[in-house]
Protein backbone atom coordinates (compact mmCIF):
# COMPACT_ATOMS: atom_id res chain seq x y z
CA UNK A 1 0.00 0.00 0.00
CA UNK A 2 1.64 3.39 -0.84
CA UNK A 3 -0.53 5.83 0.30
CA UNK A 4 -2.75 5.89 3.37
CA UNK A 5 -6.06 7.06 2.31
CA UNK A 6 -9.62 6.53 3.85
CA UNK A 7 -11.09 3.46 3.64
CA UNK A 8 -14.08 2.81 1.35
CA UNK A 9 -16.71 1.40 3.48
CA UNK A 10 -17.69 -0.74 1.10
CA UNK A 11 -13.93 -1.83 0.41
CA UNK A 12 -13.54 -2.47 3.89
CA UNK A 13 -16.52 -5.31 3.74
CA UNK A 14 -15.59 -6.90 0.03
CA UNK A 15 -13.87 -10.05 1.43
CA UNK A 16 -16.70 -10.82 3.65
CA UNK A 17 -19.34 -10.12 1.33
CA UNK A 18 -17.89 -13.04 -0.24
CA UNK A 19 -18.71 -15.41 2.27
CA UNK A 20 -22.20 -15.63 0.57
CA UNK A 21 -21.27 -17.85 -1.56
CA UNK A 22 -18.73 -19.99 0.58
CA UNK A 23 -17.06 -20.73 3.46
CA UNK A 24 -14.78 -18.28 4.17
CA UNK A 25 -11.37 -19.50 5.51
CA UNK A 26 -9.73 -19.36 8.58
CA UNK A 27 -7.73 -16.35 8.69
CA UNK A 28 -5.08 -15.43 10.88
CA UNK A 29 -4.40 -11.71 12.93
CA UNK A 30 -1.87 -10.26 10.87
CA UNK A 31 0.78 -7.44 12.60
CA UNK A 32 -0.07 -4.01 12.31
CA UNK A 33 0.56 -3.21 8.69
CA UNK A 34 3.96 -1.48 7.67
CA UNK A 35 4.56 2.20 7.72
CA UNK A 36 2.98 4.33 5.07
CA UNK A 37 4.30 7.71 3.22
CA UNK A 38 2.45 11.02 4.18
CA UNK A 39 -1.33 10.90 2.60
CA UNK A 40 -2.54 13.60 0.97
CA UNK A 41 -5.18 15.68 2.58
CA UNK A 42 -8.43 14.32 2.17
CA UNK A 43 -10.49 16.06 -1.14
CA UNK A 44 -14.05 17.59 -0.27
CA UNK A 45 -16.70 14.68 -0.44
CA UNK A 46 -18.19 14.08 -3.91
CA UNK A 47 -22.03 14.20 -4.26
CA UNK A 48 -23.16 10.53 -4.29
CA UNK A 49 -23.28 9.67 -7.55
CA UNK A 50 -26.61 8.57 -9.23
CA UNK A 51 -27.95 5.18 -8.88
CA UNK A 52 -27.34 2.76 -11.55
CA UNK A 53 -30.74 2.29 -13.69
CA UNK A 54 -32.78 -0.66 -11.71
CA UNK A 55 -33.81 -4.00 -13.68
CA UNK A 56 -36.51 -5.92 -11.86
CA UNK A 57 -34.89 -9.16 -9.79
CA UNK A 58 -35.59 -11.68 -11.44
CA UNK A 59 -39.69 -13.05 -11.00
CA UNK A 60 -39.56 -16.09 -8.48
CA UNK A 61 -41.15 -19.14 -8.88
CA UNK A 62 -43.90 -19.88 -6.82
CA UNK A 63 -44.28 -22.18 -3.77
CA UNK A 64 -41.05 -22.00 -2.25
CA UNK A 65 -40.45 -19.58 0.82
CA UNK A 66 -37.37 -17.70 1.67
CA UNK A 67 -37.01 -19.10 5.23
CA UNK A 68 -36.66 -16.59 8.15
CA UNK A 69 -32.96 -15.82 8.94
CA UNK A 70 -31.79 -16.26 12.42
CA UNK A 71 -31.48 -12.72 14.89
CA UNK A 72 -28.74 -11.12 14.81
CA UNK A 73 -25.73 -11.58 16.76
CA UNK A 74 -25.78 -8.26 19.38
CA UNK A 75 -22.58 -7.59 22.04
CA UNK A 76 -20.56 -4.35 22.67
CA UNK A 77 -16.59 -5.48 22.24
CA UNK A 78 -15.02 -2.33 23.09
CA UNK A 79 -11.34 -1.12 23.61
CA UNK A 80 -9.73 1.98 25.70
CA UNK A 81 -7.34 3.67 24.06
CA UNK A 82 -6.00 5.81 26.11
CA UNK A 83 -3.68 8.98 25.41
CA UNK A 84 -2.41 9.89 28.96
CA UNK A 85 1.37 8.90 29.30
CA UNK A 86 1.46 7.73 25.93
CA UNK A 87 -0.01 4.05 27.26
CA UNK A 88 -1.83 3.25 23.93
CA UNK A 89 -1.53 6.41 21.07
CA UNK A 90 0.41 8.21 20.33
CA UNK A 91 3.25 5.72 21.18
CA UNK A 92 5.50 8.96 21.45
CA UNK A 93 5.23 12.59 21.74
CA UNK A 94 7.77 12.99 18.99
CA UNK A 95 5.93 11.52 16.08
CA UNK A 96 5.37 13.26 13.00
CA UNK A 97 1.50 13.63 11.78
CA UNK A 98 2.12 10.64 9.69
CA UNK A 99 3.50 8.56 11.62
CA UNK A 100 0.60 9.63 14.19
CA UNK A 101 -2.05 8.42 11.36
CA UNK A 102 -0.31 5.38 10.72
CA UNK A 103 -0.57 4.14 14.58
CA UNK A 104 -4.31 5.04 14.47
CA UNK A 105 -5.14 3.32 11.13
CA UNK A 106 -3.07 0.31 12.74
CA UNK A 107 -4.92 0.23 15.98
CA UNK A 108 -8.26 0.56 13.95
CA UNK A 109 -7.30 -1.86 11.96
CA UNK A 110 -6.25 -4.59 14.71
CA UNK A 111 -9.53 -3.73 16.34
CA UNK A 112 -11.39 -4.83 13.34
CA UNK A 113 -8.84 -8.15 12.81
CA UNK A 114 -9.91 -9.07 16.62
CA UNK A 115 -13.61 -8.64 16.01
CA UNK A 116 -14.01 -5.86 18.26
CA UNK A 117 -16.50 -3.29 17.21
CA UNK A 118 -15.73 0.04 19.12
CA UNK A 119 -12.89 1.85 20.20
CA UNK A 120 -12.97 4.27 23.47
CA UNK A 121 -10.72 6.96 22.34
CA UNK A 122 -9.04 9.12 25.11
CA UNK A 123 -8.96 12.81 23.13
CA UNK A 124 -9.29 15.08 27.04
CA UNK A 125 -6.27 13.25 29.10
CA UNK A 126 -5.96 16.63 31.12
CA UNK A 127 -7.82 19.78 30.48
CA UNK A 128 -6.22 19.71 26.97
CA UNK A 129 -7.19 18.66 23.65
CA UNK A 130 -6.06 15.82 20.93
CA UNK A 131 -7.82 17.86 18.09
CA UNK A 132 -8.13 20.94 17.56
CA UNK A 133 -10.30 22.85 19.64
CA UNK A 134 -11.17 26.54 20.81
CA UNK A 135 -11.46 25.59 24.35
CA UNK A 136 -8.33 24.00 25.21
CA UNK A 137 -4.68 23.65 23.81
CA UNK A 138 -3.07 20.70 21.87
CA UNK A 139 -2.02 18.15 24.72
CA UNK A 140 1.52 17.41 24.72
CA UNK A 141 1.13 13.60 24.63
CA UNK A 142 0.02 14.48 20.85
CA UNK A 143 3.15 16.98 19.76
CA UNK A 144 5.28 16.70 22.67
CA UNK A 145 4.61 20.57 24.00
CA UNK A 146 1.31 21.71 25.32
CA UNK A 147 -0.55 24.23 23.02
CA UNK A 148 1.51 23.15 19.67
CA UNK A 149 -0.21 22.07 16.71
CA UNK A 150 0.61 18.78 15.06
CA UNK A 151 2.38 19.80 11.77
CA UNK A 152 1.24 19.54 8.95
CA UNK A 153 -2.23 19.96 10.58
CA UNK A 154 -4.41 17.47 10.66
CA UNK A 155 -7.76 16.85 12.91
CA UNK A 156 -7.24 13.62 15.15
CA UNK A 157 -10.63 13.23 16.26
CA UNK A 158 -12.28 13.61 12.72
CA UNK A 159 -9.68 10.88 11.29
CA UNK A 160 -10.61 8.40 13.69
CA UNK A 161 -14.18 8.79 13.32
CA UNK A 162 -14.12 8.75 9.74
CA UNK A 163 -11.74 6.01 9.68
CA UNK A 164 -13.86 3.98 12.25
CA UNK A 165 -17.11 4.12 10.58
CA UNK A 166 -15.45 2.93 7.40
CA UNK A 167 -14.33 -0.44 9.49
CA UNK A 168 -17.71 -1.11 11.05
CA UNK A 169 -16.56 0.43 14.86
CA UNK A 170 -18.50 2.49 16.61
CA UNK A 171 -16.13 5.63 18.02
CA UNK A 172 -16.49 7.02 21.28
CA UNK A 173 -14.45 9.90 22.87
CA UNK A 174 -13.26 9.36 26.26
CA UNK A 175 -12.88 12.33 28.85
CA UNK A 176 -11.86 12.68 31.98
CA UNK A 177 -13.76 15.59 33.25
CA UNK A 178 -11.55 17.23 35.99
CA UNK A 179 -8.08 16.26 36.06
CA UNK A 180 -5.60 19.43 34.68
CA UNK A 181 -2.81 17.72 34.84
CA UNK A 182 -1.08 14.14 35.26
CA UNK A 183 2.01 13.67 36.83
CA UNK A 184 3.88 11.99 33.41
CA UNK A 185 3.47 15.39 31.45
CA UNK A 186 6.58 17.05 31.67
CA UNK A 187 6.42 20.16 29.67
CA UNK A 188 4.78 23.76 30.90
CA UNK A 189 1.12 24.56 30.99
CA UNK A 190 0.06 26.84 27.64
CA UNK A 191 -1.34 29.91 28.31
CA UNK A 192 -4.94 29.22 27.37
CA UNK A 193 -5.03 26.18 29.84
CA UNK A 194 -7.60 26.25 32.96
CA UNK A 195 -5.00 26.29 35.52
CA UNK A 196 -3.42 29.16 33.67
CA UNK A 197 -6.56 31.41 32.69
CA UNK A 198 -8.39 30.20 36.04
CA UNK A 199 -6.28 29.28 39.18
CA UNK A 200 -8.95 29.99 41.41
CA UNK A 201 -11.01 26.90 40.47
CA UNK A 202 -7.51 24.39 40.23
CA UNK A 203 -5.84 22.82 43.06
CA UNK A 204 -2.20 21.03 43.25
CA UNK A 205 -3.01 18.00 45.08
CA UNK A 206 -0.43 15.63 45.48
CA UNK A 207 1.42 15.35 41.90
CA UNK A 208 -1.36 16.23 39.87
CA UNK A 209 -3.25 19.64 39.20
CA UNK A 210 -7.21 19.36 39.41
CA UNK A 211 -10.06 21.40 38.69
CA UNK A 212 -11.95 21.90 41.56
CA UNK A 213 -15.94 19.73 41.01
CA UNK A 214 -17.62 22.58 43.48
CA UNK A 215 -16.37 25.27 41.56
CA UNK A 216 -19.18 26.26 39.35
CA UNK A 217 -16.38 27.97 36.14
CA UNK A 218 -14.55 24.27 36.37
CA UNK A 219 -18.10 22.81 35.76
CA UNK A 220 -19.14 25.28 33.09
CA UNK A 221 -15.52 24.48 31.37
CA UNK A 222 -15.56 20.15 30.97
CA UNK A 223 -19.72 20.87 30.43
CA UNK A 224 -18.40 23.06 26.98
CA UNK A 225 -16.16 20.83 26.25
CA UNK A 226 -18.14 18.20 26.00
CA UNK A 227 -21.21 19.91 24.22
CA UNK A 228 -18.49 21.42 21.45
CA UNK A 229 -17.38 17.41 20.79
CA UNK A 230 -21.21 16.10 20.29
CA UNK A 231 -21.69 19.08 18.22
CA UNK A 232 -18.57 19.25 15.47
CA UNK A 233 -18.19 15.58 15.70
CA UNK A 234 -20.30 12.32 14.20
CA UNK A 235 -18.91 10.40 17.27
CA UNK A 236 -21.22 7.50 18.48
CA UNK A 237 -21.11 7.85 22.18
CA UNK A 238 -19.16 10.69 25.26
CA UNK A 239 -17.28 8.34 27.49
CA UNK A 240 -16.14 9.16 31.14
CA UNK A 241 -13.42 7.28 33.86
CA UNK A 242 -13.76 6.97 37.00
CA UNK A 243 -11.89 10.17 38.03
CA UNK A 244 -14.24 13.05 39.51
CA UNK A 245 -13.12 13.63 42.53
CA UNK A 246 -9.24 12.42 42.20
CA UNK A 247 -7.96 9.28 44.64
CA UNK A 248 -6.34 9.97 47.47
CA UNK A 249 -2.36 11.35 47.38
CA UNK A 250 0.08 10.71 50.15
CA UNK A 251 2.73 12.92 51.92
CA UNK A 252 6.26 11.67 52.29
CA UNK A 253 5.32 10.36 55.41
CA UNK A 254 2.65 8.29 54.13
CA UNK A 255 -0.51 10.52 55.20
CA UNK A 256 -3.51 11.07 53.19
CA UNK A 257 -3.58 14.67 52.21
CA UNK A 258 -6.62 16.47 52.64
CA UNK A 259 -8.55 17.21 49.01
CA UNK A 260 -8.06 21.98 49.03
CA UNK A 261 -11.78 21.78 48.65
CA UNK A 262 -12.50 22.01 52.59
CA UNK A 263 -11.18 25.40 53.26
CA UNK A 264 -12.49 26.78 49.91
CA UNK A 265 -15.14 25.76 47.81
CA UNK A 266 -17.03 23.92 50.84
CA UNK A 267 -16.34 26.09 53.58
CA UNK A 268 -18.07 29.04 50.81
CA UNK A 269 -20.62 26.71 50.31
CA UNK A 270 -21.57 26.46 54.49
CA UNK A 271 -21.04 30.46 55.08
CA UNK A 272 -23.88 30.67 52.46
CA UNK A 273 -26.13 27.91 54.43
CA UNK A 274 -25.61 24.84 53.44
CA UNK A 275 -25.98 21.89 55.10
CA UNK A 276 -24.59 19.16 53.42
CA UNK A 277 -21.98 17.17 55.31
CA UNK A 278 -18.37 17.76 53.19
CA UNK A 279 -18.64 14.17 51.54
CA UNK A 280 -22.45 14.67 50.52
CA UNK A 281 -22.04 17.99 49.18
CA UNK A 282 -18.75 16.01 46.66
CA UNK A 283 -21.57 13.80 45.23
CA UNK A 284 -24.05 16.38 44.89
CA UNK A 285 -21.79 18.29 42.76
CA UNK A 286 -20.65 15.31 40.82
CA UNK A 287 -24.56 14.35 40.87
CA UNK A 288 -25.46 17.17 39.18
CA UNK A 289 -22.25 17.46 36.76
CA UNK A 290 -23.03 13.79 35.52
CA UNK A 291 -27.23 14.56 35.01
CA UNK A 292 -26.61 17.69 33.29
CA UNK A 293 -24.02 16.53 30.92
CA UNK A 294 -26.51 13.61 29.89
CA UNK A 295 -29.04 16.08 29.22
CA UNK A 296 -26.92 18.56 27.29
CA UNK A 297 -25.74 15.91 25.41
CA UNK A 298 -29.01 14.72 24.17
CA UNK A 299 -30.30 18.60 24.04
CA UNK A 300 -27.90 18.17 20.59
CA UNK A 301 -27.96 14.99 19.47
CA UNK A 302 -30.27 12.14 21.05
CA UNK A 303 -28.38 9.08 19.64
CA UNK A 304 -25.09 9.76 21.20
CA UNK A 305 -24.64 7.40 23.54
CA UNK A 306 -23.52 8.42 27.49
CA UNK A 307 -21.54 6.05 29.39
CA UNK A 308 -19.61 6.30 32.68
CA UNK A 309 -16.90 3.67 33.66
CA UNK A 310 -17.23 3.94 37.80
CA UNK A 311 -14.64 2.28 40.03
CA UNK A 312 -15.89 -1.37 40.69
CA UNK A 313 -17.07 -1.04 43.64
CA UNK A 314 -20.11 0.96 44.61
CA UNK A 315 -19.98 0.14 48.28
CA UNK A 316 -18.73 -2.53 50.40
CA UNK A 317 -21.00 -4.90 51.00
CA UNK A 318 -22.76 -4.20 48.12
CA UNK A 319 -22.61 -7.28 47.59
CA UNK A 320 -22.58 -9.21 50.70
CA UNK A 321 -19.10 -10.23 50.12
CA UNK A 322 -17.63 -7.34 48.63
CA UNK A 323 -15.45 -5.48 50.44
CA UNK A 324 -12.40 -3.18 49.97
CA UNK A 325 -11.58 0.76 48.21
CA UNK A 326 -15.33 2.17 46.72
CA UNK A 327 -16.45 4.45 44.63
CA UNK A 328 -19.18 6.44 46.82
CA UNK A 329 -16.65 7.18 50.12
CA UNK A 330 -13.09 7.31 47.79
CA UNK A 331 -14.30 9.44 44.72
CA UNK A 332 -17.88 10.89 45.84
CA UNK A 333 -19.00 9.31 42.65
CA UNK A 334 -22.30 7.76 43.61
CA UNK A 335 -22.53 5.67 40.63
CA UNK A 336 -25.68 3.58 41.43
CA UNK A 337 -27.46 6.26 41.43
CA UNK A 338 -26.66 7.55 38.31
CA UNK A 339 -27.15 3.96 36.10
CA UNK A 340 -31.03 3.30 38.68
CA UNK A 341 -31.77 7.07 37.56
CA UNK A 342 -31.11 6.95 34.16
CA UNK A 343 -28.36 9.44 33.54
CA UNK A 344 -26.27 6.70 31.91
CA UNK A 345 -27.09 4.83 28.26
CA UNK A 346 -24.33 2.56 29.39
CA UNK A 347 -22.33 1.78 32.79
CA UNK A 348 -18.78 0.34 32.60
CA UNK A 349 -17.61 -0.56 35.72
CA UNK A 350 -14.14 -1.74 36.21
CA UNK A 351 -14.38 -4.79 37.18
CA UNK A 352 -10.52 -5.54 37.37
CA UNK A 353 -10.24 -8.77 39.64
CA UNK A 354 -10.02 -12.24 38.55
CA UNK A 355 -13.18 -14.48 38.72
CA UNK A 356 -11.38 -16.07 42.31
CA UNK A 357 -10.48 -12.92 44.01
CA UNK A 358 -11.75 -12.84 47.49
CA UNK A 359 -13.85 -9.87 48.74
CA UNK A 360 -13.63 -8.80 44.92
CA UNK A 361 -15.12 -11.69 42.67
CA UNK A 362 -15.78 -10.46 38.94
CA UNK A 363 -19.12 -12.75 39.15
CA UNK A 364 -20.63 -11.73 42.64
CA UNK A 365 -19.99 -7.76 41.21
CA UNK A 366 -21.28 -8.57 37.90
CA UNK A 367 -24.43 -10.05 38.85
CA UNK A 368 -24.82 -6.96 41.42
CA UNK A 369 -24.52 -4.40 38.73
CA UNK A 370 -26.75 -6.51 36.72
CA UNK A 371 -29.46 -6.18 39.25
CA UNK A 372 -28.93 -2.26 40.05
CA UNK A 373 -29.96 -2.00 36.23
CA UNK A 374 -33.58 -1.51 36.88
CA UNK A 375 -33.61 0.97 33.66
CA UNK A 376 -32.63 -1.35 31.68
CA UNK A 377 -29.73 0.54 30.22
CA UNK A 378 -26.89 -1.27 28.74
CA UNK A 379 -23.81 -2.54 31.14
CA UNK A 380 -20.56 -3.67 29.95
CA UNK A 381 -17.98 -4.10 32.30
CA UNK A 382 -14.65 -3.18 31.90
CA UNK A 383 -11.88 -5.96 32.03
CA UNK A 384 -8.23 -5.82 33.08
CA UNK A 385 -6.71 -6.98 29.72
CA UNK A 386 -3.34 -5.76 30.36
CA UNK A 387 -2.93 -7.88 33.04
CA UNK A 388 -2.65 -10.62 30.92
CA UNK A 389 0.95 -12.47 30.80
CA UNK A 390 3.92 -12.00 32.93
CA UNK A 391 3.15 -12.44 36.51
CA UNK A 392 -0.29 -11.44 35.84
CA UNK A 393 -3.23 -13.64 34.47
CA UNK A 394 -3.12 -16.25 32.19
CA UNK A 395 -5.04 -16.00 28.74
CA UNK A 396 -8.04 -18.22 29.86
CA UNK A 397 -8.87 -15.49 32.94
CA UNK A 398 -9.83 -13.07 30.31
CA UNK A 399 -11.87 -15.59 27.89
CA UNK A 400 -13.56 -17.13 31.36
CA UNK A 401 -14.66 -13.50 31.99
CA UNK A 402 -16.50 -12.85 28.66
CA UNK A 403 -18.01 -16.11 28.84
CA UNK A 404 -19.21 -14.60 32.85
CA UNK A 405 -20.30 -11.91 30.70
CA UNK A 406 -22.48 -13.56 28.31
CA UNK A 407 -24.67 -15.90 30.72
CA UNK A 408 -25.08 -13.09 33.14
CA UNK A 409 -28.68 -11.85 31.99
CA UNK A 410 -28.39 -8.06 31.42
CA UNK A 411 -24.85 -7.42 30.77
CA UNK A 412 -24.46 -7.47 26.81
CA UNK A 413 -20.71 -6.66 25.65
CA UNK A 414 -17.26 -6.08 27.78
CA UNK A 415 -14.22 -3.58 27.44
CA UNK A 416 -11.07 -4.16 27.46
CA UNK A 417 -7.75 -2.16 28.81
CA UNK A 418 -6.11 -1.11 27.15
CA UNK A 419 -5.31 -1.25 23.88
CA UNK A 420 -1.80 -1.83 24.18
CA UNK A 421 -2.22 -5.53 25.35
CA UNK A 422 -3.25 -6.21 21.43
CA UNK A 423 -0.32 -4.12 19.92
CA UNK A 424 3.06 -5.46 19.34
CA UNK A 425 5.09 -4.91 22.40
CA UNK A 426 7.13 -2.20 22.93
CA UNK A 427 10.57 -1.63 23.88
CA UNK A 428 10.78 -1.31 27.73
CA UNK A 429 11.08 2.66 28.45
CA UNK A 430 14.08 2.35 30.98
CA UNK A 431 16.11 -0.77 29.64
CA UNK A 432 14.86 -0.59 25.68
CA UNK A 433 14.18 -4.48 26.38
CA UNK A 434 11.68 -6.10 23.89
CA UNK A 435 10.04 -8.75 25.79
CA UNK A 436 7.88 -11.58 24.53
CA UNK A 437 4.28 -11.65 25.92
CA UNK A 438 3.17 -15.65 24.47
CA UNK A 439 0.08 -15.14 27.21
CA UNK A 440 -1.08 -12.21 25.25
CA UNK A 441 -0.40 -13.47 21.82
CA UNK A 442 -3.09 -16.65 23.06
CA UNK A 443 -5.34 -14.08 24.04
CA UNK A 444 -5.40 -12.44 20.81
CA UNK A 445 -5.60 -15.34 18.70
CA UNK A 446 -8.39 -16.73 20.89
CA UNK A 447 -10.76 -13.80 20.75
CA UNK A 448 -10.20 -13.28 16.77
CA UNK A 449 -10.39 -17.08 16.00
CA UNK A 450 -13.16 -18.15 18.69
CA UNK A 451 -14.38 -16.01 21.10
CA UNK A 452 -15.38 -13.23 18.71
CA UNK A 453 -14.86 -14.89 15.56
CA UNK A 454 -18.89 -14.16 14.46
CA UNK A 455 -19.00 -10.57 13.49
CA UNK A 456 -21.28 -8.76 16.65
CA UNK A 457 -23.71 -5.34 15.83
CA UNK A 458 -23.30 -3.36 19.08
CA UNK A 459 -26.79 -3.75 21.20
CA UNK A 460 -29.53 -1.55 20.35
CA UNK A 461 -29.86 1.56 22.04
CA UNK A 462 -34.34 1.89 21.45
CA UNK A 463 -34.83 4.65 24.16
CA UNK A 464 -32.63 7.16 22.27
CA UNK A 465 -34.77 7.27 19.21
CA UNK A 466 -37.29 9.84 18.63
CA UNK A 467 -40.75 9.35 19.27
CA UNK A 468 -42.26 8.21 16.35
CA UNK A 469 -39.25 7.59 14.40
CA UNK A 470 -40.28 4.41 12.52
CA UNK A 471 -38.08 2.53 10.46
CA UNK A 472 -38.69 2.17 6.86
CA UNK A 473 -37.32 -1.20 4.84
CA UNK A 474 -34.79 -0.85 2.39
CA UNK A 475 -35.48 -1.61 -1.20
CA UNK A 476 -33.76 -3.65 -3.03
CA UNK A 477 -32.90 -4.16 -7.21
CA UNK A 478 -31.06 -5.90 -9.11
CA UNK A 479 -27.88 -3.96 -10.53
CA UNK A 480 -25.80 -4.33 -13.22
CA UNK A 481 -22.71 -7.14 -12.30
CA UNK A 482 -25.02 -9.66 -10.80
CA UNK A 483 -25.10 -7.69 -7.71
CA UNK A 484 -28.00 -5.65 -5.50
CA UNK A 485 -28.60 -1.84 -5.28
CA UNK A 486 -29.70 -1.64 -1.83
CA UNK A 487 -31.45 1.87 -1.48
CA UNK A 488 -32.07 3.43 1.67
CA UNK A 489 -34.82 5.58 2.95
CA UNK A 490 -34.64 9.41 2.77
CA UNK A 491 -33.18 10.73 5.74
CA UNK A 492 -32.08 7.17 6.87
CA UNK A 493 -28.90 7.57 8.53
CA UNK A 494 -27.71 4.23 8.24
CA UNK A 495 -24.35 2.91 9.96
CA UNK A 496 -24.69 -0.77 8.39
CA UNK A 497 -26.19 -2.11 5.78
CA UNK A 498 -26.96 -5.66 7.00
CA UNK A 499 -27.01 -9.05 4.18
CA UNK A 500 -28.18 -12.21 5.56
CA UNK A 501 -27.79 -15.09 2.86
CA UNK A 502 -29.04 -18.00 2.47
CA UNK A 503 -27.26 -21.04 1.03
CA UNK A 504 -29.74 -23.69 1.34
CA UNK A 505 -28.23 -24.89 3.36
CA UNK A 506 -26.96 -22.14 5.84
CA UNK A 507 -27.05 -18.52 6.90
CA UNK A 508 -23.66 -16.33 6.04
CA UNK A 509 -24.33 -12.27 7.50
CA UNK A 510 -22.42 -9.84 6.16
CA UNK A 511 -22.24 -6.56 7.58
CA UNK A 512 -21.70 -3.74 5.26
CA UNK A 513 -20.30 -0.46 7.33
CA UNK A 514 -21.05 3.21 6.10
CA UNK A 515 -18.70 5.86 7.07
CA UNK A 516 -21.33 7.85 5.64
CA UNK A 517 -24.54 8.30 7.12
CA UNK A 518 -26.74 9.92 4.34
CA UNK A 519 -25.50 7.46 1.63
CA UNK A 520 -28.81 6.80 -0.14
CA UNK A 521 -27.53 3.72 -2.23
CA UNK A 522 -25.35 1.12 -1.35
CA UNK A 523 -24.25 -1.36 -4.36
CA UNK A 524 -22.95 -4.65 -3.26
CA UNK A 525 -20.04 -5.60 -4.81
CA UNK A 526 -20.01 -7.80 -8.06
CA UNK A 527 -20.70 -11.69 -6.99
CA UNK A 528 -22.39 -10.90 -3.88
CA UNK A 529 -25.41 -13.17 -5.51
CA UNK A 530 -23.44 -16.09 -6.67
CA UNK A 531 -24.12 -19.38 -5.08
CA UNK A 532 -26.89 -18.18 -2.84
CA UNK A 533 -30.72 -18.92 -3.10
CA UNK A 534 -31.72 -15.84 -1.39
CA UNK A 535 -31.41 -13.28 0.95
CA UNK A 536 -32.64 -10.47 3.61
CA UNK A 537 -31.59 -6.81 3.63
CA UNK A 538 -31.97 -4.33 5.98
CA UNK A 539 -30.03 -1.12 7.70
CA UNK A 540 -29.34 -0.48 11.45
CA UNK A 541 -29.22 3.21 12.08
CA UNK A 542 -27.30 5.42 14.84
CA UNK A 543 -29.42 4.20 17.76
CA UNK A 544 -28.62 0.28 16.71
CA UNK A 545 -32.29 -0.03 15.34
CA UNK A 546 -33.07 -2.82 12.67
CA UNK A 547 -35.05 -1.71 10.21
CA UNK A 548 -37.82 -4.20 8.65
CA UNK A 549 -35.94 -7.07 6.27
CA UNK A 550 -36.72 -6.54 2.48
CA UNK A 551 -36.10 -10.04 0.97
CA UNK A 552 -34.16 -10.60 -1.87
CA UNK A 553 -35.05 -14.45 -3.59
CA UNK A 554 -33.01 -15.64 -6.81
CA UNK A 555 -34.33 -17.44 -9.28
CA UNK A 556 -34.74 -20.73 -7.63
CA UNK A 557 -36.52 -18.92 -4.91
CA UNK A 558 -39.92 -17.47 -3.99
CA UNK A 559 -40.91 -15.22 -1.43
CA UNK A 560 -43.92 -15.23 0.97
Amino acid sequence: MSTLRTTPPLLAALATLAACSGTPARRPVPPPPAPLPAPARPAPAAPAPAPPAATPAPAPPAGVALPEPPALVREFRGVWVASVDNIDWPSRRDLTSDEQRRELVAILDRARELGLNAVLLQVRPAADALYPSALEPWSEYLTGLQGRAPSPAWDPLAFAVREAHARGLELHAWLNPYRAKHPSATGPLDPSHVAVRQPQGVWRYGSYLWMDPGDSAGVAQSMAVIEDIVRRYDVDGIHVDDYFYPYEERDRAGRVIPFPDSLTTYARYVARGGTLAIGDWRRANVDAWVRGMYERTKAIKPWVKVGISPFGIWRPGFPADVRGFDSYDKLYGDSRKWLREGWLDYATPQLYWPIAKEGQRYPSLLAWWAGENVQGRHLWPGNYTSRTGGTGWPASELVDQVRLTRQQRGATGNVHFSMAAFLPPRPDRRTGELRPRPALDTLARTLAGETYAARALVPASPWLARPGDVLAAPTVDAAPNATLAVRLPPGAAARVVVAQCWTGSGWRTVHVPLADPALPVVTLPPGTTTGILGAWLSWIDRTGRESPRTPWRAGVVSGR
